[in-house]
């Protein structure tokens, strides 16, 4: 039941409303909960992670006082939990009546039995993979993954122990909903939203651009940041805060003021085992129309250094002309990448002289994307030079393991 005008718990949904909808969070001061999900375990560790420097002396954690919150408030992360299906870790459980609901049960029920599947057939067997194959890439301090969407899962698995990760697709950047406006059926349906955007990636390893565009949008949990709460979470990460920002010019991220009512993209800032990490997702078109190479985006892209690249289920447009632009920054400045078929085309790691390792199979891409085939992408599994080596495991479009590509590459 949601609370009414007298239940005592509309004083703190209102205080963590107020928080959440204006981006900036205090950042959560509790400490951290020996909950882990079970898979990820063995590839947690412990390092120290630089923290992000503030912009314009702005302080990147505004303490609860500052804005007001009472510090009883229900945090960010406890939204995050909630949206993941899972118990909140703070002392008082401010969604407590709307976890008791059998919306949100079921909702639970169905993300255990989701994310125990995908731990069996994806994930563990994924960052298992990298652990052996990845080399020093899975070091990376940075990692740059265009056409992710909210996909945080997979560069998770694949570089643990980058500090930034940073992330972008078409699908907008919205505010988490005022909870004191949701009926209960509101968030019934927001949550059988959720899990309609999550089966897929859960099960098949990819967003359907198309369903995303409908699904995002159909109900009262909007935009990306509600998959990547899930994603979050369910990954043993507390959410400490989140931030609209926007680049300047320059490619300098730029936090947003309380209030602003569209943003161009958010930073995300968590805490697990392995230290403090930066998420920055941006609602960015990567085609060479919208994407100059000195613009704002690349700029920021290049003050990565040279990050580490995921490219998966990227609907092959690098391998169109008109995504030059993002092909070429790729090629030029990250110190890898491993991907799928769908992401730089062979001929263009041939044309700059990358040392390629390529596992799993590749004989045809689906039916939808026939126009792209690559035949020397396939002669080049059948060529000893390559040692192409078997992989366990379904990822990207071609998800049945016996035909999954996967490629690392390196500039020489």
């Amino acid at each position: 039941m949601i609370a009414t005008p007298h239940h005592p718990l509309r004083s703190v949904l209102i205080a963590s409303t107020l928080a959440v909808a204006a981006w900036l969070i205090s950042s959560c001061t509790k400490p951290y909960s020996n909950y882990k999900t079970s898979y990820l375990d063995d590839i947690l560790s412990q390092q120290q992670i630089r923290r992000a420097e503030p912009v314009n002396e702005t302080d990147l954690f505004p303490s609860a006082a500052a804005l007001n919150v009472p510090a009883e408030a229900a945090s960010i992360n406890d939204v995050a939990r909630f949206l993941a299906g899972l118990p909140a870790l703070s002392g008082q459980d401010a969604m407590a009546h709307l976890r008791a609901t059998p919306g949100w049960q079921s909702h639970r029920a169905h993300l255990d039995e989701m994310w125990l599947d995908f731990s069996q057939r994806h994930a563990r067997p994924v960052s298992n993979w990298a652990r052996n194959h990845a080399g020093d890439l899975r070091s990376a301090h940075a990692v740059l993954y265009p056409f992710s969407g909210p996909d945080f899962v997979f560069p998770y698995l694949i570089y643990p122990h980058a500090e930034t990760y940073v992330m972008c697709g078409l699908e907008p950047c919205e505010p988490l909903p005022d909870w004191n406006s949701l009926n209960p059926t509101d968030v019934e349906q927001g949550l059988d939203g959720l899990n309609t955007s999550l089966t897929n990636i859960l099960q098949y390893t990819y967003f359907i651009t198309k369903d995303m565009r409908t699904n995002f949008q159909s109900t009262r949990f909007r935009g990306v940041l509600p998959v990547f709460m899930v994603f979050l979470a369910r990954t043993g990460h507390v959410v400490e805060s989140v931030n609209g920002v926007r680049l300047d010019p320059s490619g300098n991220p730029i936090i947003l003021p309380a209030g602003q009512s569209s943003v161009q993209g958010l930073l995300i800032r968590v805490r697990g085992n392995d230290g403090p990490k930066r998420i920055f997702y941006f609602s960015q078109d990567l085609s060479d129309q919208a994407l100059a190479v000195n613009g704002p985006f690349l700029r920021f892209a290049s003050s990565l250094g040279q990050p580490a690249a995921l490219l998966k289920s990227a609907s092959y447009l690098m391998h169109e002309t008109y995504f030059s632009h993002i092909r070429n920054h790729l090629l030029n400045h990250c110190s890898g990448i491993i991907q799928d078929p769908s992401g730089v085309p062979l001929r263009s790691f041939k044309e700059r002289n990358w040392k390629l390792d390529l596992y799993g199979n590749y004989e045809a891409t689906l039916p939808i994307f026939k126009q792209y085939e690559q035949p020397d992408l396939r002669a080049a599994y059948q060529d000893p030079a390559y040692h192409a080596q078997p992989i366990p495991f379904g990822i990207g479009y071609l998800v049945d393991p016996a035909t999954t590509s996967l490629m690392v590459g390196k500039p020489r």
